[in-house]
C-alpha cells in the first residue's frame, strides 16, 4: 500500500519501526515509540500504531504483542520454534530438558542477532527497560557480551538477568530498578561466573 495516505505523524512512526528493525533485528516497543518520538502518552502511541495497522502498513505478529513490516523479504515470515526455559536449578545447564516448559512458536525475523531460546523472567529487577515478571526474553547464546549489554549471566549456580558493566578489576551486573542493588562480580570469583547470553528481544507475557 500506498503511504501517500498517511498523515505527518504516522510517517514519523512508520519510519521509527522501519529504522528500528533495520538496525535492531526486532521491532520496537510500544514505550520505546512513545518514548522516542515524544507522544504525549502511551495511549496515543498505540492509537496511531493501531491506525498503521489498519492501513496495512504495518502488521501485528500472531504470536505475540509485537509488529512487523508487511513487506519484509519471505524468510523474515517463516516461524521458529525455540525452547522456553523456565526455572533454571542451581548447577544445571540452562537448556536442561527439565527446564523446558514448551516449544513456542516466534518469528526469527524480531531477533538480531538470533535467538537459541527464551527465558521466563521471574522478578523485577529489570523493570526499567520494559522486561516483567513472567515475561519472556530471547535469548542468543554466547560467552561474551560488550559493556551495557543485558546478558543472561550464572553466579555461584544462580542464573539472573542484568546489564553488565565491566570496571578495571571486576564486573558488575546492573539492575534496571532502583529497589535493587547491583551484583558485583570480583575477578576472584571468576571460576564461578559465566556469561550464558545476550537479551536480544523480549516478549510480553499475555
Amino acid at each position: 500500500m500506498s503511504t501517500t495516505a498517511l498523515s505527518h505523524r504516522q510517517h514519523q512512526v512508520l519510519a521509527f519501526v522501519r529504522d528500528y528493525v533495520n538496525a535492531e533485528g526486532r521491532p520496537p516497543t510500544l514505550r520505546e515509540i512513545a518514548d522516542s518520538l515524544g507522544f504525549p502518552s502511551h495511549s496515543s502511541a498505540q492509537s496511531c500504531i493501531t491506525s498503521l495497522v489498519n492501513k496495512g502498513v504495518l502488521e501485528r505478529s500472531s504470536h505475540h504483542r509485537g509488529l512487523r513490516l508487511p513487506d519484509a523479504p519471505s524468510w523474515h515470515r517463516q516461524s521458529i520454534e525455540l525452547p522456553l526455559v523456565g526455572r533454571v536449578a542451581a548447577g544445571a545447564p540452562i537448556l536442561a530438558a527439565e527446564h523446558i516448559e514448551r516449544q513456542v512458536e516466534v518469528d526469527p525475523a524480531l531477533f538480531r542477532p538470533q535467538a537459541d531460546y527464551l527465558l521466563r523472567v521471574v522478578g523485577l529487577s529489570m523493570r526499567n527497560v520494559g522486561i516483567f515478571d513472567g515475561d519472556m526474553i530471547a535469548v542468543h547464546r554466547t560467552p561474551q557480551a560488550e559493556n551495557g549489554q543485558i546478558v543472561v549471566a550464572r553466579i555461584d549456580e544462580e542464573v539472573t538477568v542484568k546489564r553488565l558493566r565491566r570496571e578495571r578489576d571486576h564486573l558488575l551486573l546492573l539492575p534496571e530498578n532502583e529497589d535493587f542493588e547491583p551484583i558485583v562480580v570480583e575477578a576472584s570469583q571468576a571460576e564461578s561466573f559465566a556469561i550464558e547470553g545476550r537479551c536480544v528481544g523480549v516478549i510480553r507475557s499475555l
